[in-house]
């Protein structure tokens, strides 16, 4: 490690010693919904006054930091058990890669400095009959005038009642094949005729959302990228974007998941400890892949497949992990019900943290599509078996 990096990791050491509030966990479990966003905007005030908030963002925009800086500052957030940004993730990492590759010098000024303000985001793309097949979306948005008119229904807005804003994917040309009739808006969530109900899940709360859109309509000047080309849009920039969220998820379960699995762990157990240290094997690998993704997405040299290989890898990590750490807990690991609302999948409860972990393996495209990408995408194979 070189000497100027030594100074940053003391920094950032110093700082979360300082800053991280060590009673968080407990001071944010049961929470209401009115808590939960003020201690989310909190924490990212602070992180952002700190300069820590979007270290992957370019300088210009309040980023700028190395691959190796951001490795140190998300292994240092974990190692000090540092809350999670759960509202201000689609911000953050979706809707920024997406205006700074492809969104307007208007787009960007508008939304860049609001989302360092605090603006919330909610990603619009699944659908009840679109999810995995996110090409089969069938919200349409039809132009009249200066503005698109929209309707359809959203499932699965992760944040979608907090959120100030949505990335939104709508049919804007029926007739054309179903992956270039679509485009890409950036829509008001406090818009008439937007309606957001939340969908309570597995583990109790209702993060994920429904939005139904009854003739919303959304500004032209809102078109993200060329009208028909949102898949596109959202492929590259969301391929892209991956690697960076990945990068913190993998520091993350390296840090405080395995740490949290091994105090769990009769280590003197050969059986256990062998599965231990195939974990640790893989957590490596995880590491080394997310770095490598980010290296090469920033050198535009990334493959087609790369980012799907590192989501398919963590989310079936994850769920192996946190299995096993439910399994071994035993009945203590099943009698904590309640998690932090600030916590991601890390709550501290090892069978809540399995339900969760289930959610990684469908959104963002499920592992089956994931494994279908790898083969098309990255290996070339035949859509159809009577090509072979």
């Amino acid at each position: 490690m070189t000497a100027h990096l030594e100074e940053f990791l003391s920094e950032v050491r110093r700082w979360c010693r300082e800053h991280i509030p060590p009673d968080w966990r407990a001071a944010q479990t049961g929470v209401d919904d009115e808590e939960f966003v003020r201690f989310q905007k909190w924490w990212f005030a602070e992180l952002h006054a700190a300069g820590y908030a979007v270290p992957h963002w370019p300088k210009e925009w309040g980023g700028g930091m190395s691959i190796a800086q951001q490795v140190v500052l998300y292994s240092e957030l974990a190692a000090h058990d540092a809350p999670r940004l759960v509202l201000a993730f689609v911000g953050i990492h979706h809707a920024a890669s997406t205006l700074l590759a492809a969104g307007t010098d208007e787009q960007r000024r508008r939304h860049l400095p609001a989302i360092l303000d605090g603006e919330i985001w909610v990603q619009g793309f699944s659908e009840p009959e679109a999810g995995s097949d996110l090409a089969s979306l069938r919200t349409t948005a039809r132009r009249d005038g200066d503005d698109f008119v929209v309707n359809g229904q959203k499932l699965w807005a992760s944040g979608g009642k907090h959120a100030d804003w949505c990335l939104l994917l709508a049919r804007t040309k029926v007739e054309a094949p179903k992956r270039k009739g679509i485009s890409y808006f950036l829509m008001d969530m406090k818009s008439p005729g937007v309606e957001v109900r939340p969908i309570r899940n597995a583990i109790g709360d209702s993060h994920f959302c429904e939005i139904f859109l009854n003739d919303v309509r959304i500004p032209a000047a809102n078109l993200v990228g060329p009208l028909n080309s949102g898949w596109q849009v959202a492929q590259a920039t969301l391929g892209a974007e991956r690697g960076m969220t990945m990068l913190e998820l993998a520091e993350r379960l390296g840090n405080a998941g395995f740490r949290w699995l091994v105090q769990s762990c009769p280590v003197d157990d050969p059986i256990v400890a062998d599965r231990l240290a195939q974990f640790e094997i893989e957590i490596t690998g995880l590491r080394g892949m997310c770095r490598e993704l980010v290296e090469k997405a920033e050198a535009g040299t990334a493959g087609p497949a790369d980012a799907s290989i590192v989501k398919l890898f963590y989310s079936e990590l994850l769920q192996r992990m946190t299995d096993f750490g439910a399994e071994i807990g035993g009945l203590p690991a099943h009698t904590q019900l309640v998690k932090s609302a600030s916590s991601g999948w890390e709550s501290g409860s090892w069978v809540l943290d399995f339900i969760g972990s289930w959610e990684w393996t469908i959104p963002g495209g499920s592992s089956e599509i994931q494994r279908t990408i790898i083969a098309e995408r990255g290996l070339e194979l035949p859509r159809e078996p009577s090509a072979l």
